[in-house]
């Protein structure tokens, strides 16, 4: 697909992973991209998933909206995670199809994989296991849309792919107290740490879990690429293949924030899935894509963003 000519959709177009998206389109040429806001299209609700497909006439959709956050927010909010994210899919995939879309790119998640599953994680491994309890609801209502996607493929011939990132992180991401991740919460614990001149940070879990993270932008290019280039009905990691434990990146964080006090950690809270790492192997050989940006200049640039913000003291 040459998205240079195309009418392009971007659900969650407005968000950490939307907007690099949009700017990956946008940078190729695609000058028809559009971002509609939740507020406009809540795609929990059939109507406004008709009338998004009624007002922009898409080519390609790609499907990134969501209802996300940290382990505490799943923990707290499985049916929300299940029932939002399940919906959402189920509703915009079916629309798809009714419309004649072109092609379709749906999002899902890491958290699809099951909590043992072998290291690193191969695409044919999604199903050979449950996932980890803590953000179980949200995986399985992303990988439900990998079977309708397969499914709608066989039956109605739409043209879907599914892509499964791992975590993200970089400049805009989600700072919020409540429903951040891993590196947005620990950069915003050492920093505000160091400026209210408090020598001790509690982070959760043991630290022995591991976790691969890929920069937002290395993320937003390999969902372009596979747009452009992809045309499996096969899932499909999107990586770094680069693995660190999380006493490690607390580690690494806290030096790069410039915390020198101590650092506590509270084996009562969950440490989540034991190990996470990709094999990335099929979308090197797919579509050409391979992360580009090195960790330590990626968590450079998040901290230095989260620093810059204009309304850093809301984020706290």
């Amino acid at each position: 697909m040459d998205v240079r000519g195309k009418r392009v959709v971007v659900t969650g177009g407005a968000g950490f992973l939307g907007r690099s998206v949009v700017a990956a389109l946008q940078s190729r040429g695609c000058s028809s991209v559009f971002a509609p806001r939740k507020k406009d299209y809540d795609l929990r609700d059939r109507a406004n998933v008709q009338r998004l497909f009624q007002d922009f006439r898409p080519d390609l959709v790609v499907h990134l909206a969501g209802t996300v956050g940290g382990i505490g927010a799943n923990r707290s909010r499985p049916g929300t995670f299940f029932y939002e994210n399940a919906i959402m899919g189920i509703e915009l995939i079916e629309q798809a199809r009714r419309a004649g879309l072109e092609k379709l790119v749906v999002v899902g998640t890491v958290c699809a994989y099951p909590k043992f599953c072998p290291v690193p994680f191969r695409e044919d491994d999604l199903w050979n296991g449950y996932p980890e309890e803590t953000n179980a609801p949200y995986g399985i209502a992303k990988k439900a849309l990998l079977v309708q996607a397969q499914a709608y493929r066989h039956e109605f011939g739409l043209n879907s792919i599914y892509l499964l990132p791992v975590n993200l992180y970089g400049p805009g991401d989600n700072f919020d107290v409540e429903s951040s991740h891993v590196i947005p919460a620990l950069i915003r614990k050492f920093i505000g740490a160091k400026e209210q001149k408090r020598n001790t940070v509690v982070v959760w879990g043991t630290g022995r879990a591991t976790r691969e993270f890929l920069y937002v932008g290395d993320a937003a290019e390999g969902i372009v690429l596979a747009a452009e280039k992809y045309e499996g009905e096969e899932p499909v990691n999107i990586g770094s293949g680069f693995e660190i434990s999380l006493r490690d990146l607390v580690q690494l964080i806290a030096r790069l924030t410039g915390f020198e006090g101590q650092i506590e950690w509270d084996s009562s809270k969950p440490d989540g899935q034991p190990r996470r790492k990709l094999d990335t192997s099929r979308a090197e050989r797919e579509f050409g894509f391979r992360a580009q940006v090195p960790f330590d200049e990626g968590l450079k640039k998040a901290i230095e963003w989260y620093l810059s913000s204009p309304g850093r003291e809301a984020m706290t």
